[in-house]
């Protein structure tokens, strides 16, 4: 059998699935990746699962994709392979989270850097501890126009995005609460009763009723181009790849460019 990267438990109506590699601060393998769409794709299944809550192991919620994996499997990648792994795999898993009929909750904790930013943010709520810190350095350390799915500006506001992306800037669970994409900050020992309880009022709710509400509360979105908004930089990232900036950081070592930025908590390796 192959190694499991995530737990899964039923809590009553409530799914709760864990990103569990916590030795490496839950990076996003491949199988991880490949893992957490087919459960989300059979909790989709599931009658009895209401809500569905995205939580982690470990003190980290995710040090983003797993670099150290993408420069041993993927670094001589041309340009039709890169895009189409990262069109299924992070594009594509993340649209299908976000499109997902029933609502999600992420449980953050720790460090939530750029593709574990992306992967919380494609839930519709999202709960954090205290200590949890928000950042996306990407285009500082490796040179790349942020991550894949910019959902950055949907859920912070444009000018506070453009501040975040551009300073390459962390922020708290208070500051991403006071900013709007955080729903609830508690106190660590209380992420997992908080998030419990909240997902246990939304399941109260009758299933078809919450389903039609969130497809129009998205569409809200939607109806601003955001679909299309979150493709067209799908598309400029890809091109962000082959730049100069880019290419010098790959030669030096991905792992090793976000390693010596100035924010570490990007590398799953410290």
């Amino acid at each position: 059998m192959s190694e499991s990267f995530l737990y899964i438990e039923q809590v009553g109506p409530v799914r709760r699935i864990w990103l569990d590699r916590p030795q490496k601060r839950n990076a996003q393998s491949r199988q991880m990746l490949d893992q957490l769409d087919a459960a989300f794709n059979d909790a989709r299944g599931d009658e009895n699962t209401r809500v569905v809550v995205l939580a982690a192991k470990g003190p980290d919620f995710s040090a983003g994709h797993d670099l150290k994996q993408a420069q041993e499997e993927r670094a001589e990648f041309t340009v039709e392979e890169r895009w189409s792994y990262e069109e299924q795999r992070y594009y594509g898993y993340c649209m299908r989270i976000w499109d997902f009929p029933k609502p999600t909750i992420a449980q953050v904790q720790g460090a939530c850097i750029a593709a574990g930013f992306m992967l919380a943010n494609m839930c519709d709520l999202l709960v954090a501890s205290e200590d949890a810190v928000f950042s996306d350095p990407v285009t500082h350390t490796m040179g790349a126009a942020a991550t894949e799915v910019l959902i950055h500006p949907w859920v912070m506001g444009l000018r506070q995005a453009k501040e975040f992306l551009f300073a390459g800037s962390k922020l708290t669970a208070a500051e991403a609460k006071a900013i709007g994409f955080v729903n609830q900050v508690v106190p660590r020992d209380q992420l997992d009763p908080a998030t419990l309880a909240l997902a246990g009022r939304i399941a109260q709710a009758p299933p078809f009723a919450l389903k039609i509400l969130k497809k129009s509360l998205n569409r809200s979105a939607e109806v601003q181009n955001m679909r299309q908004a979150l493709s067209a930089h799908f598309d400029l990232h890809q091109l962000s790849h082959v730049s100069s900036e880019y290419l010098q950081t790959k030669e030096a070592g991905l792992a090793s460019a976000i390693r010596h930025g100035k924010v570490r908590t990007h590398d799953e390796e410290k």
